[in-house]
């Protein structure tokens, strides 16, 4: 009896299979063969008779990814543009002068300074000799002289420097070149041959800003710098 009921249960699920898969087929239609494998990696074709037809979604253009890309070369063409043309300069005179630092170079020109205006005020060309170029030397003397011959007398106090900066720094062959800004704090009066101040005032402090260029020849055992042009700034 029991063996009976399990026959009967398996005809009857045997004929629910067979009819859900009729139905599956008359809804889902049959393959004939004819139809086109899709491919995943090709764009879907545009429906024909769809309110797209026609239509073409392009994927993202890549010229726009490469142009927010950095170029290969573009730090290496921002770094060059950003280098410091005095810190250069100041490396190049260092690398053929070992014995050459900014610092020690802009602690040296402050003494010149403070030593050329004072010598020049006293009108001690000997002081001056050494520390001039020839050209500025020349130029130095003759306002000495005429300062002279007019009986006239230089009074120069130099307070302070304020500044004192590199501005330009350069290597030429052997010749090395550094402009500096000094910023300086003076009392200047002139006074005739009867000691009345006929220019300047004693009481009267003024800020001076001269750029100074001094060179030197790094292949030579003499240490020192020359003072080869003075300007003002524009």
């Amino acid at each position: 009896m029991t063996q009976d009921l399990q026959l009967i249960d398996i005809v009857l699920f045997a004929a629910i299979a067979i009819f859900l898969v009729f139905r599956l087929r008359s809804v889902l239609g049959r393959r004939t063969g004819a139809e086109r494998r899709r491919d995943l990696f090709s764009p879907a074709e545009p429906d024909k008779e769809g309110p797209n037809q026609g239509k073409v979604i392009s994927l993202p253009d890549r010229t726009a990814r490469q142009e927010e890309t950095p170029d290969a070369d573009g730090p290496e063409i921002e770094a060059a543009l950003s280098v410091d043309p005095v810190e250069s300069g100041l490396e190049r005179i260092g690398e053929a002068d070992r014995g050459f630092s900014g610092d020690g170079f802009l602690a040296g020109a402050r003494a010149a300074f403070e030593m050329i205006v004072g010598a020049y005020a006293a009108g001690d060309t000997a002081a001056l000799r050494p520390l001039l170029s020839d050209d500025v030397y020349e130029r130095f003397a003759g306002a000495i002289h005429a300062r002279e011959r007019d009986g006239r007398k230089l009074e120069t106090t130099l307070v302070g420097i304020k500044e004192a900066t590199i501005i330009e720094a350069a290597l030429q062959d052997r010749t090395a070149a550094v402009t500096v800004k000094f910023v300086s704090d003076q009392i200047n009066v002139t006074r005739g041959s009867d000691g009345t101040v006929v220019e300047g005032d004693p009481s009267a402090v003024t800020a001076v800003t001269d750029l100074w260029t001094f060179t030197h020849n790094v292949r030579s055992r003499d240490p020192n710098w020359a003072l080869v042009a003075t300007r003002s700034p524009n």
